[in-house]
């Protein structure tokens, strides 16, 4: 019996209650089911008697001695508890709980999989990078945790598209091209100019592109530099994310807000809304009236717009293509942008707290020998994603991104992200793949066909590391789940290693629990049940490395 099954058995009790007139309650659409930290307290527990107590009129610990009552006579249901103010601990039969490596092999790549954001259409986007350098360390993490979010989302049921949203107008855009136009005349960065090895590639790709380009005048110059530069820019920011395992739905282009008039529009309907007003030449608006702390420029005095304005008709198009939920990642330097993205929803008559979510991410640090890490091989003054991978590989850079809250501030030790040991996060989630995986060829080898999980008495496994394991595995679905709903990709990171990892090892430490038989010895009912229940171990270290964009390897 899975967690989720356990909660459906829970809340159909709590019907049965209801239908008999024992509870006067609304049935809930849902219970929380958990693993409570101590085994003592029983392989589950839940807090639906605590819930109830309250529209019930009566003490939760009366409430919980009903549900008990009736749990109690579920089969697969050895026993039940009520602790403390109202807890319900349910303690399951042996063979209810190893019934959990049969479903997990059996469901496989969908173990796991959920509905708990049916129906909702997500527009996730992360990274949108200028195109005027190389993805720098920051954008990198966003890469990990923006793409492992976007998988969490979908594998919960939500309709999701990853999206790049890329700046190729404005002032950034002009430097550019200054600054690949004074590289190919081999003159100095220009003030506020980009500079690194790459400026040098790209304009050297640019001249070959275009014979005799630097016999144009400077206005025809800057235009192919612009336009061939800012592709061959964006082409190389496209392939390493690639490389990197993050591939968006769509590359939406700044350029085509303007282009379309849906920067002009947008600003027609926040004037047509009273949102916006005319002052001191330019045309403002009125984000002070839902708690931004000043009003914002939407077109200069210039006639110019600014790049809030384009924000304003990108999330208008958002919307528009029927997205019923915006997410924005963004790092920490744009904390203060938050206000005005709120204020600016609401305007266009939207309820922020229900149709945009901006997460905010901290900085990334590297060391390497004890030292910060400063300079780019390539970039100059910033470590990039290539500088990363370079030094520790794609799976150890997007599992490091990803394991820890984009609350805090991330500090990679690149010496032991590349070293092989159970100190290396992943290397250790990544190995308790490896040994169920060889378990499962070895007992190949020995003419051990995969069992049926029809077949498998799962009753066997009783010993307590397989009971420790089982329950792990059990939690998987849930904590996809929370993930998901809480945007923390490092929740499902943690569990793979701190939980079924961790079990894992304990399983092989313990002698008790060999699973292939040794010399002449015959196979058993309990040889198949474990390697059964190894099936299932590796399905779920597959399945959740998978969730996070990092391989499950079969040897290393």
């Amino acid at each position: 019996m899975t967690p989720a099954e356990l909660a459906d058995t829970v809340r159909a009790v709590i019907s049965s209650a209801v239908a008999a007139g024992d509870l006067d309650v609304a049935v809930p659409d849902a219970v929380t089911v958990e693993r409570p930290r101590s085994k003592e307290h029983g392989d589950y527990a839940t807090n639906a008697a605590l819930q109830l107590a309250r529209p019930a009129r009566r003490p939760p610990r009366e409430v919980a001695a009903l549900l008990a009552e009736r749990l109690r006579a579920v089969p697969g249901i050895a026993g039940v508890d009520v602790a403390g103010p109202g807890f319900l601990n349910v303690r399951l039969e042996l063979s209810a709980l190893g019934e959990l490596a049969r479903t997990i092999v059996t469901l496989g790549a969908d173990y796991g999989r959920g509905d708990s954001l049916a129906g909702q259409r997500l527009n996730v986007e992360f990274v949108s990078a200028n195109p005027t350098g190389p993805i720098h360390i920051g954008g990198t993490r966003w890469a990990a945790v923006g793409d492992a979010l976007a998988r969490l989302l979908e594998a919960s049921g939500a309709d999701v598209t990853e999206e790049y949203y890329f700046n190729d107008a404005g002032v950034q855009i002009d430097r550019f091209a200054e600054s690949l136009d004074a590289a190919a005349r081999g003159l100095p960065t220009p003030a506020g100019g980009y500079g690194g090895e790459y400026v040098a590639d790209i304009a050297k790709q640019v001249l070959a592109a275009n014979p005799g380009l630097l016999d144009k005048d400077p206005d025809a110059r800057l235009d192919v530099f612009r336009r061939d530069g800012v592709a061959l820019m964006f082409d190389e920011i496209k392939s390493s994310l690639h490389d990197f395992g993050v591939d968006f739905d769509v590359y939406f282009s700044e350029r085509t807000l303007h282009e379309s008039g849906e920067v002009t529009a947008a600003v027609t309907r926040l004037r047509e809304q009273g949102h916006a007003y005319d002052a001191d030449g330019a045309v403002w608006l009125r984000t002070t009236d839902f708690g931004d702390d000043k009003d914002r420029v939407l077109v200069k005095s210039d006639g110019e717009t600014t790049y809030f304005t384009a924000d304003a008709a990108y999330y208008l198009d958002k919307r528009e293509r029927g997205f019923d939920r915006v997410i924005i990642m963004l790092g920490a330097d744009h904390h203060g942008y938050v206000g005005r993205m709120r204020a600016m929803v609401s305007c266009f008559g939207d309820d922020p707290d229900e149709t945009l979510e901006i997460p905010i991410g901290q900085f990334v640090n590297l060391v390497k020998d004890g030292e910060p890490v400063r300079m780019s091989k390539r970039a100059g003054t910033v470590i990039t994603l290539e500088d990363l991978v370079d030094a520790v590989g794609v799976d150890a850079a997007r599992y490091a991104l990803v394991r820890s809250s984009i609350d805090s501030t991330l500090d990679l030790d690149l010496d032991l992200l590349a070293s092989h040991t159970a100190d290396n996060p992943v290397w250790y989630v990544q190995y308790a793949h490896v040994r169920m995986a060889s378990i499962l060829r070895h007992a190949g080898d020995l003419g051990l066909a995969a069992p049926d999980p029809e077949a498998v008495d799962v009753g066997l496994l009783a010993h307590d590391r397989e009971v420790d394991l089982l329950r792990a595995l059990g939690e998987y679905p849930r904590i996809v789940a929370s993930a998901a709903e809480m945007r923390g990709p490092h929740r499902l990171a943690r569990y793979l290693e701190e939980d079924v990892a961790h079990a894992v090892q304990r399983f092989f430490d313990e002698r008790d629990c060999r699973v292939l038989p040794r010399g002449d010895e015959e196979a058993t009912p309990l040889t198949h049940a474990r390697l059964l229940l190894c099936q299932a171990t590796r399905t779920v270290l597959a399945n959740g490395l998978g969730l996070l964009g990092v391989s499950a390897p079969e040897r290393m």
